[in-house]
């Protein structure tokens, strides 16, 4: 049995694509159970989310397997298959397995070290799990999986930089404050930005947010959400003295906050630091406020700035995180060629010993004058015969499972033997020390 993989992201197909092959989560009982009856599927998993569909599966001919997959993907949602084909990817083996260790340690993301995907890979799992499409192999697989970003976000800082614009605001505010718990956030228009970047304030321990807009109903709307206060646009100047951080984002043509404002706002606070956020183009804050004592101001580039640097530390910090997934496809791909090496060693040597129990009862039937003593002799004799001619199989079979090259001696062994392998799944936990 092997792995392998079927797919399209971000990096291989456009959102008009990614849209048409989406598997509904409400619904994914019905595709679970006609890719799990396709004759070369043994176990499937549909991991399907705005930047990527993927199937994983498992099946004793990756190639078969591969073109099923993409069949069944053409077909389910009615496509056309040269069409498909020009998105998809395909992988197998130790490269399959890769691959989903990097999804789920979010190195293959739109944004390196963003923690979304990993719950999402969880609940796809929890969907192939509800309706029995996955067994042993990817059970096993994905926990690994798992294990495996976990490792990567406790061993590395992949996760650690700010990489969008408003979640740097916080990071800087950090940097000029020394804490942000109990500061007071002022939002001078209620879009998007501006919003998102409240919410990271608030998740930090930000105390109070004020919010003014040109529509005041826009602005109590937003302070709602905050548990904030709305103020009338034409009197915000007057409360600047009350904040810390002031975030900026209109539509207006000409500078709204100019340095005769800042050093008012200073002096009422008796020189108290503050902190300003424009993100607005054209900018709503005169670049001369940064020239002014205690007042520290960022536009929307200086943010960018921010961002692509981290996103640099990011990218080094991805380079440690392979050599993790390196070490643990090795230490997996031991664990799925143990499923072939021990149902094979116990199938040879039961076939063996039947061999060796048939002749000794035959020469037991030609000579009847043995007495117990020299029958049990013999039995004992045919017995550590029969474990020196294994035992040089086993020993090799053993070190190759170690060294990941098992599967051409198992695959001989059970051709020249004529071996009926079986590996209940009580054994294989039993092997694996669970």
């Amino acid at each position: 049995m092997d792995i392998f993989v079927v797919g399209l992201s971000h990096k291989t197909a456009p959102v008009a694509v990614r849209e048409k092959v989406a598997f509904p989560p409400e619904n994914m009982q019905t595709p679970l159970e006609q890719v799990l009856a396709l004759p070369g599927i043994a176990e499937a998993v549909i991991v399907s989310t705005c930047n990527r569909v993927e199937l994983y599966a498992v099946g004793p001919d990756a190639l078969v397997g591969i073109n099923q997959l993409k069949r069944f993907m053409a077909i389910y949602h009615q496509l056309d298959d040269e069409m498909l084909e020009d998105h998809l990817y395909s992988l197998s083996g130790d490269d399959a397995i890769r691959h989903v260790f990097k999804v789920t340690a979010s190195l293959d993301s739109m944004v390196i070290g963003e923690p979304q995907i990993l719950g999402q890979i969880k609940t796809a799992y929890g969907y192939a799990v509800e309706f029995k499409s996955v067994g042993l192999i990817l059970n096993r697989f994905l926990h690994k999986a798992f294990s495996v970003a976990k490792r990567v976000r406790t061993e590395t800082n992949i996760a650690g930089n700010a990489v969008s614009v408003s979640f740097a605001a916080v990071e800087l505010a950090r940097k000029i404050f020394g804490t942000i718990e109990g500061k007071t956030v002022m939002l001078v228009g209620a879009g998007e930005m501006c919003e998102l970047a409240a919410k990271h304030f608030m998740n930090n321990g930000v105390d109070r947010v004020l919010v003014t807009n040109r529509t005041f109903a826009r602005a109590e709307k937003l302070a709602s959400e905050f548990s904030g206060q709305a103020i009338l646009f034409e009197n915000f100047h007057d409360h600047l003295q009350q904040v810390d951080i002031l975030l900026s984002s209109t539509g207006a043509t000409s500078f709204i906050i100019n340095p005769d404002h800042v050093n008012g706002a200073l002096r009422q606070r008796k020189q108290r630091p503050m902190f300003f956020i424009d993100i607005a183009v054209p900018r709503d804050i005169d670049p001369r406020v940064n020239d002014i004592n205690n007042a520290y101001l960022y536009d929307v580039d200086d943010l960018q700035g921010v961002v692509n640097a981290n996103l640099k530390e990011r990218q080094k910090e991805a380079s440690a995180a392979e050599e993790i997934i390196e070490h643990e496809i090795g230490q997996f791909r031991q664990w799925l060629g143990g499923l072939d090496v021990v149902p094979t060693i116990v199938a040879l040597r039961q076939k063996v010993d039947q061999m060796r129990q048939i002749e000794v009862e035959k020469t037991f039937a030609n000579l009847k004058h043995l007495s117990d003593k020299d029958r049990k002799a013999i039995a004992a004799m045919s017995n550590a015969l029969m474990n020196k001619i294994l035992h040089p199989p086993t020993r090799v079979l053993k070190q190759a499972q170690k060294d990941n090259d098992a599967q051409p001696y198992v695959d001989a062994l059970q051709t020249l033997f004529d071996l009926e392998v079986d590996a209940p799944e009580g054994e294989m936990k039993q092997m694996d020390g669970e």
